[in-house]
């Protein structure tokens, strides 16, 4: 059995843009952050490719995990995830290839299946491709083999890309990618930090489909997990409620630029829709570090699984690392 000493944990980092802010800093909060985490003993950086979100400043992943290694020196740093069908596989290989070349051993390229944007913006990213979900599994199969070792009958190859198997991770909110990253032999990160309803089944998917690959013998499983960490139980609600004002925006379609904390959401929800939030984020992590530590035993006890990567969006930057800084130490025992 798995003790919370023995996991892994990582950061997934969102970008977010606050309330008159501007994408420029929230850049480079995100590059202080990785910088942090990296001191704090964070094992990977990811940022997610999100479109048409006036909230979230990710959209050119590729371009800005490029900033993020060059300013970091042993960290990992990777996409949690690429949305796949809004790209050509040779175009993604060329993009990590580049950047395996340039920080060796540091990058990994997480997939996802949807559009991580609405269908409108979807088409405006393809134009003219007519790349769907649908075609996920074999634009995997194309792009590990961009990254694998060139073969004598390989007409196209990624340069840089070809030979550097950088890791591949499969991504999900659903079954498809668990089964999928199973039967492939891949890394599989659920992504429960917005959909943990599905979050055991999903596991159980993988695993029962597992089969031993090249760059895996054994399952691994990644969790996404919400954190709000604060010094006290009531500094972390208080701190919570620009996470509940960002998921009811999602909710209602509205601007999802941070919103500060409030002493109450009374009068800002509806009782339905206080009940959504708190079902998006069912895995949250929100309290003091002692609180903290006693709901990550009973998840780890519950899905034995190997690494943990939180995303901690907080209307102050100052809170989000200290945030970042007490879950270290609880990780660490």
């Amino acid at each position: 059995m798995k003790r919370l000493s023995d996991i892994k944990f990582s950061t997934l980092d969102l970008v977010p843009v606050r309330e008159n802010g501007s994408a420029a800093q929230s850049l480079r909060n995100s590059l202080d952050l990785a910088q942090h985490v990296e001191k704090f003993g964070y094992n990977r950086f990811w940022v997610a490719e999100h479109h048409n979100m006036d909230g979230i400043a990710s959209s050119a992943t590729s371009v800005l995990l490029g900033y993020l290694a060059g300013g970091t020196s042993t960290i990992r740093v990777g996409s949690g995830g690429v949305m796949l069908p809004n790209h050509a596989p040779l175009v993604i290989a060329e993009q990590f290839g580049t950047l395996e070349s340039l920080y060796p051993g540091r990058i990994d390229l997480g997939l996802g299946r949807a559009p991580g944007s609405d269908q409108m913006t979807a088409r405006a990213l393809r134009r003219e491709r007519s790349g769907s979900a649908d075609d996920f599994p074999e634009d995997v199969a194309e792009l590990v083999r961009y990254l694998g070792p060139r073969t004598p009958d390989q007409r196209v190859i990624a340069m840089p890309g070809t030979g550097t198997n950088v890791p591949v991770w499969l991504l999900g909110s659903s079954l498809f990618s668990a089964q999928l990253a199973g039967e492939r032999g891949l890394p599989y990160a659920f992504a429960s930090h917005f959909a943990p309803r599905y979050m055991h089944e999903a596991i159980r998917v993988y695993r029962n489909h597992f089969k031993p690959s090249a760059v895996l013998d054994k399952p691994y499983v990644m969790l996404g997990v919400p954190l709000v960490a604060a010094d006290t139980d009531e500094q972390a609600e208080y701190l919570a409620t620009s996470v509940y004002q960002r998921i009811l925006a999602l909710m209602r379609g509205q601007s999802l630029v941070q919103r500060p904390p409030v002493k109450t959401m009374d009068g800002l929800w509806l009782s339905h829709e206080k009940a959504a939030v708190h079902d998006f984020l069912g895995l949250a992590m929100v309290g003091s570090p002692q609180k903290i530590r006693a709901k990550l035993d009973v998840l780890i006890e519950q899905t034995q699984a190997d690494e943990l990567i939180f995303t901690c969006d907080l209307y102050e930057h100052a809170d989000r690392v200290h945030s970042y800084e007490l879950l270290a130490q609880v990780m660490k025992g």
